[in-house]
């Protein structure tokens, strides 16, 4: 049964789109055991643990999901790379219907992590705290295109090239799917002549700020998007703090959290 809570966490048309994507449960050789919790539960009880920021212990007994099973599958899942097919089939979706990325805009955010682990640094902005950044690249209206997470003290440019190559080929409404967007707006921490090199080798037009020549009120007016969306994503208090030791698991849900966006 599934109640409204579960149909606002996760509506039929998402779950259109997730369903097929899910790996298939194997049935032990030896048989026996206990029967598969339904994938749609899981998933319900994943985004609520995504959105709400709770701990997996606090999963309200309405989803029908024990914490182990929950932990269980969102690594399996994770492993198998769901969330970026996830992403990139809503994405699709969006592009079928006309809604296809036009240009790029790179963010990031600084943030804590609350146990440490992999991909994690010294948080130049926070008195050298141990934490990680989330890199965004977004089309003009805000929808993000790619995520990726790195230790805090990664330099931002040093993260362009592996977050552009990240960007899926987007079904277009009409004519083959877009493998890269025409244009890449960036602020002035990208103002690097190898990276503009880089850019137009790959039909990219970068819109880099100059160190020294453009003003913060003519970036401002593109800045802001990669701002904003880097604040739809925050907004799954999931991602807040990073509480996951593992950086893959930390990817994980924010993965799920863009393809949330979109799809939103």
């Amino acid at each position: 049964m599934v109640d409204r809570l579960s149909l606002r966490l996760a509506p039929d048309e998402l779950w259109a789109l997730t369903e097929p994507l899910i790996p298939k449960f194997a049935a032990r050789p030896q048989g026996g055991g206990t029967a598969p919790v339904d994938d749609r539960a899981v998933f319900t009880a994943i985004v609520h643990v995504l959105t709400s920021g709770c701990g997996r212990r606090e999963l309200p007994p309405s989803f029908g999901v024990t914490v182990p099973t929950a932990h269980r599958r969102f690594t399996q899942w994770t492993e198998a790379g769901l969330w970026p097919r996830m992403h990139r089939a809503v994405l699709d979706e969006l592009g079928s219907r006309g809604g296809g990325p036009v240009a790029g805009d790179p963010g990031r955010r600084s943030g804590p992590s609350e146990k440490g682990g992999s991909m994690t640094g010294r948080n130049p902005v926070d008195r050298g705290k141990p934490g990680s950044k989330i890199h965004v690249v977004s089309d003009r209206a805000g929808l993000p295109l790619a995520v990726g997470v790195s230790a805090a003290d990664l330099h931002d440019s040093q993260a362009l090239k592996p977050m552009l190559m990240a960007v899926p080929a987007i079904r277009s409404r009409r004519g083959p799917r877009r493998f890269r967007p025409a244009k890449l707006h960036a602020d002035k921490a990208y103002d690097i002549d190898e990276l503009r090199r880089w850019l137009r080798n790959r039909g990219i037009v970068p819109r880099i700020a100059g160190k020294g020549i453009d003003s913060s009120d003519r970036l401002g007016r593109h800045r802001w998007i990669a701002e904003r969306t880097i604040s739809w994503l925050t907004g799954h208090r999931r991602l807040t703090t990073r509480y996951e030791r593992h950086a893959d698991n930390y990817c994980g849900f924010l993965t799920l959290a863009a393809a949330l966006t979109c799809f939103k």
